[in-house]
């Protein structure tokens, strides 16, 4: 749905929400995401858009130099964190500004196989590709956000300064996806990228209208509720909060954040995307399946997720850790004291009215798989991006794709839909992996694990998911998100490979090349990107480049933000060998 016909949008009345419930709330107005998978036809064509011709610039560049697996592109460093990487210039003290910085070299990891001489010479790669995860693009707007918890939160993850650009920044990453010809290190075509979860923050349709745009190109207004200002903590007047658009003297500010003139306009102004120019997966994450990551969804979500009203500020900071402690805790997983909150103070001063909205309205999961089938968002393919019939049928988010010849990909669903923002694997889910697995196998096919939860925060079924993967050696790694850090483990039989966020600093995502070393041995490849964004900031640079690397110095320079997420050298750019199976 597009500013205008938004704008001649009836949005139906409180007590005609209350009294639909959370599945007609989310059903009302579906049009702009949902609907049956292929229904309905494509819109007339109009005049090509900035967003569509640079994506036809970019599959024109890939035409004109092609490349196959018998005369590969020589392996290049460039765009990599190989060459350079943003870094902090100046005292760790006060607000930080980035610059260009050195690049993080190439290790060798040994713990799982020996590193043979000579095998350079012999190595025949089978596939490279992109894993990106925790995008978490978010409606900064949307009533159901809990940035009130700031004062009580023992991490920055109450509320990010940064998070109001996370459009731009996310078509910045898509950008650096398309400059790349090839896998750093073997010089193998990229041939896909892969979600691993987190796509969007807070399971709303606004957020998975944005994603899929942004993946799949074309133009979006990362905006909901009044189509012509914005209405979030902001501009709310109080210290709280960082306030770029004003002089309010606020508690970012005392620390060194600018005040930038126009960044609200900006925040919430169109930004096109050329969209991917390779197939990609999804993975689904806990934040794109629950209200704020971590609540069950219930009819008081829905309604107040679509309402007029948005709490900015709690009584004490003792309420709002109080608050966070459940949260964190996995202690309120159905949100009942985040519901009592906002009962209590639906009169209160502290809480501000703002315009209601039906696109800040919940999916479900099969809402999820709707809309990634829908052929508006089908980009470079695969129509459905993994999902089928097939999880539309079983309500089921886990699946199988092909990776390369030889190589098979599998997506699992991680999250739990009674709430908690750790990880959880069902037996119905391990049952089906344990047949897919047992087919891989009597194929003589590698198998690659793709998820969102790490082995360590998937307290139900985890113990048996590594179980399983550690009897089957044909599975070569695991690759996740959730932590928001970089880290690599070796387990027993396979890698486990953990990527960094792209919302905290540093922002990273990261590309994988599996080889064959002639030698007995494989060897896998990761190389971290960042986005193309530069690493120097202009505060009077407003554009979408501008605004791309502005979101990562806010992210560098964000209170509480937890610090260590780039890793040790060995998470970052290495060469993991294993052993054939």
């Amino acid at each position: 749905m597009d500013r205008s016909s938004r704008k001649q949008t009836r949005l139906p009345d409180r007590r005609t929400l209350l009294a639909l419930g959370a599945g007609a709330a989310t059903a009302l107005g579906a049009g702009s995401v949902f609907g049956a998978a292929n229904a309905g036809q494509p819109p007339p064509k109009a005049a090509p858009s900035p967003a569509a011709m640079a994506r036809s610039r970019a599959a024109r560049a890939r035409s004109q130099a092609p490349v196959t697996r018998d005369e590969p592109v020589e392996p290049s460093p460039e765009g990599t964190t190989l060459v350079g990487v943003a870094s902090p210039r100046g005292d760790a003290d006060g607000y930080r500004r980035l610059e260009d910085g050195p690049g993080w070299k190439r290790l060798v990891r040994t713990d799982l196989a020996e590193a043979r001489s000579g095998r350079a010479e012999k190595r025949r790669p089978l596939t490279a590709f992109v894993q990106f995860t925790d995008l978490h693009m978010v409606d900064v707007q949307h009533p159901l956000r809990y940035e009130f918890l700031r004062p009580g939160a023992e991490t920055g993850a109450a509320w990010r300064p940064q998070e109001a650009l996370s459009v731009p920044a996310a078509v910045s990453l898509i950008e650096r996806v398309n400059s790349l010809r090839g896998g750093p290190a073997t010089g193998e075509p990229l041939s896909f990228v892969v979600t691993t979860g987190d796509n969007t923050d807070n399971n709303c349709r606004s957020e998975l209208d944005w994603f899929l745009t942004a993946m799949t190109g074309g133009r979006l207004t990362p905006n909901t509720g009044d189509v012509d200002r914005y209405e979030g903590v902001h501009d709310s007047g109080l210290k709280l909060y960082w306030h770029p658009d004003d002089d309010l003297r606020d508690n970012d500010k005392a620390l060194g954040f600018p005040r930038i003139p126009g960044y609200l306009r900006a925040a919430i102004r169109q930004v096109n995307s050329p969209g991917l120019a390779l197939p990609w997966y999804s993975t689904s994450g806990n934040h794109d399946a629950l209200p704020g990551g971590c609540y069950a969804g219930s009819s008081f979500f829905a309604d107040f997720a679509v309402g007029g009203r948005k709490l900015m500020e709690l009584e004490s900071e003792a309420e709002a850790a109080r608050l966070w402690k459940a949260l964190d805790s996995g202690d309120d997983p159905k949100g009942e004291l985040y519901q009592e909150v906002l009962r209590s103070r639906t009169d209160s001063r502290k809480m501000r009215r703002v315009t209601a909205d039906l696109e800040r309205a919940p999916f479900t999961r099969k809402d999820w798989v709707r809309a990634h089938m829908r052929r508006r968002y089908k980009g470079a393919g695969p129509v459905g991006h993994g999902y089928t019939e097939a999880n539309l049928a079983e309500d089921r988010l886990y699946y199988t794709f092909r990776v390369a010849e030889g190589v098979t990909g599998i997506s699992l669903d991680t999250t739990r839909l009674d709430g908690g923002y750790k990880g959880s694997v069902s037996d119905a889910q391990l049952d089906w992996l344990e047949r897919r697995l047992r087919e891989e196998r009597d194929k003589g096919t590698y198998v690659l694990i793709f998820s969102h939860h790490t082995s360590t925060t998937i307290p139900d079924g985890g113990d048996r998911l590594l179980s399983l993967l550690h009897r089957n050696p044909h599975v070569l790694a695991w690759i996740n998100g959730h932590s928001h850090k970089n880290r690599i483990r070796p387990r027993r039989t396979f890698w486990e490979i953990s990527t960094a966020s792209h919302v905290d600093f540093p922002q990273l995502a990261r590309t994988l090349e599996l080889a064959d070393n002639g030698d007995g041995t494989l060897s896998l490849f990761t190389t971290l990107i960042e986005s193309s964004a530069p690493a120097r900031t202009d505060f009077d640079d407003l554009s979408q480049t501008g605004l791309a690397s502005l979101y990562r110095e806010l992210a560098l320079n964000a209170p509480g933000a937890r610090t260590g997420l780039e890793g040790d050298p060995d998470d970052r750019n290495v060469e993991l060998l294993l052993r054939k199976p």
